[in-house]
């Protein structure tokens, strides 16, 4: 992968990595304290190796990933290997991720991470997920359908 020129060249790669389930180059990206923080079920991962084993052993086989948009301070467009179209964004050592995850048995959630950098490399994340949810009928008169075109 060589040595990107900016952050937004690393971050840029690492989301299109994750999405290809490259663990060679997300090795390379990834700093040699890199380590994920998992606030929901108090886990935290230290190093690569641990990852790549929990990613590899989950049961059923690993979630497809398809990344929404990376966000920092200046918005850019592209399209990664597999199609999906990502906003990647900005400068600096802290960025921001939104994707959809579905796991092997159909289980889809939303996903955020947040990313430190350190040294040029991706550093620490601290990853959320969620299960969408149907929205109540008492909130209909004062929102819109966000996955809706507006007018």
């Amino acid at each position: 992968m060589g040595n990107p020129a900016t952050n937004e060249d690393v971050v840029r790669r690492y989301a299109e990595a994750s999405a290809a389930r490259d663990f060679d180059g997300l090795a390379q990206i990834r700093h040699p304290d890199w380590q994920a923080l998992w606030p929901q079920s108090g886990e935290r991962v230290i190093g690569h190796a641990c990852w790549a084993e929990i990613a590899q052993r989950y049961p059923g086989g690993q979630p497809e990933i398809h990344l929404d948009r990376l966000i920092g301070s200046e918005d850019r467009w592209v399209v990664t290997p597999s199609n999906t179209i990502a906003r990647i964004v900005g400068s600096g050592d802290f960025w921001w991720g939104e994707w959809q995850m579905t796991y092997p048995d159909g289980r889809a959630y939303e996903c955020v991470t947040l990313i430190e950098m350190r040294d040029g490399l991706i550093w620490r994340e601290t990853v959320y997920w969620a299960e969408p949810f149907e929205a109540p009928d008492w909130r209909r008169p004062y929102v819109e359908q966000a996955n809706q075109p507006t007018a």
